[in-house]
């Protein structure tokens, strides 16, 4: 038995009920496979219901507010990717009449959509011959064949993907390419894989020369940046507050928060007082409190965020003032959501 009949008998018998898998609807695949990137099944599906609900067809999501999108992908991370299914939607009314293009090429085109994602929905929708190629089946073929290639080099991704394409199977390419992503997820699992009861152990060897624990390679290069946030949290008498959105092409872009000051360094309140000095926006009679003496520490993939939030009070009406009671309909960061559930007035 081929490697590639091994990953298909082993998937008819263990492979998960998944929402998407019931389908070969485009949208619903293309849909699934954005937010499955950098997130687990458990934590993407009920999004992926949610999803589907308000925008139960292509022209829904393309012709939704941006709020709301963001609104609903809050607690994902990584929003370009919700801004790129937004802007991906219009493209395929604008330019396909809402129908998704039918060939790898095309499908690699759409904003957001790489290799891995159009190589899915041309296999998995079109039963084109292409290998799709996530950090699951990186992750099995290195260990099976034995291969150091760092798989994020340019080297590796290529000679991944010759050797996915020469052992994928193309009679049944959209059972094969689920099947050998689920068996990276379950099987050959990051730590812990069950190595003794695998059907591919006879052959395998990252297990016959002992180097499981080490396959895949991984070029670590990332630097992570210290960043220091102080939120201020404005309230009037009315309980009204204030809220800023984001601009620019940096983190949380279109999302919104309460007025922030970065600083180098965690301040203290006379810095704090210093620094607000410069922002005219601010009520001039207020009452000012610290939060969280210690700094909530947010990490994102390159930087972690120290983030402290201060209190102020003040008896002025805001002029642009928001109800407090309204702040959970706008979509914002992860980190000010747990900090709004938390809060009390």
């Amino acid at each position: 038995m081929s490697f590639s009949q091994k990953i298909l008998k082993w998937y008819d018998q263990h492979k998960r009920e998944l929402p998407w898998r019931a389908t070969t609807d485009p949208y619903k695949i293309w849909l699934s496979e954005i937010m499955l990137q950098q997130t687990r099944v458990a934590q993407g599906t009920p999004y992926y219901h949610k999803f589907l609900e308000a925008f139960p067809t292509v022209f829904d999501l393309a012709n939704a507010k941006e709020e709301k999108v963001l609104k609903l992908w809050q607690g994902l991370g990584y929003y370009s990717r919700a801004r790129n299914l937004h802007a991906t939607a219009k493209i395929v009314v604008e330019k396909y009449e809402g129908n998704f293009p039918r060939t790898y090429k095309e499908l690699k085109g759409l904003k957001g959509v790489g290799d891995y994602t159009a190589s899915a929905i041309a296999s998995i929708c079109f039963d084109l011959p292409e290998p799709a190629v996530d950090g699951n089946v990186y992750r099995v073929l290195s260990r099976y064949f034995g291969v150091d290639l760092p798989i994020n080099s340019p080297k590796g991704i290529k000679y991944f993907k010759e050797l996915a394409r020469d052992v994928m199977n193309t009679e049944n390419i959209r059972d094969y390419n689920q099947g050998i992503m689920e068996f990276g997820a379950i099987q050959c699992a990051p730590k812990k894989p069950y190595c003794l009861l695998c059907p591919l152990n006879d052959s395998c060897v990252a297990l016959k020369e002992n180097r499981i624990g080490s396959l895949p390679v991984k070029i670590k290069n990332v630097k992570v940046k210290n960043r220091y946030f102080n939120y201020l949290i404005v309230l009037d008498k009315d309980k009204n507050t204030l809220l800023e959105q984001r601009q620019g092409k940096g983190i949380w872009q279109n999302l919104y928060q309460f007025p922030l000051m970065e600083s180098g360094k965690i301040l203290e309140l006379n810095e704090l007082n210093e620094e607000m000095v410069k922002q005219p926006d601010l009520p001039s009679s207020k009452t000012i409190t610290l939060h969280n003496e210690q700094p909530v520490v947010h990490k994102l993939s390159h930087q972690h965020l120290h983030t402290r939030f201060w209190i102020l009070e003040t008896k002025e009406i805001l002029k642009d003032g928001i109800s407090w009671e309204q702040i959970h309909t706008f979509p914002v960061p992860v980190l000010i959501a747990d900090f709004i559930k938390t809060f009390k007035i």
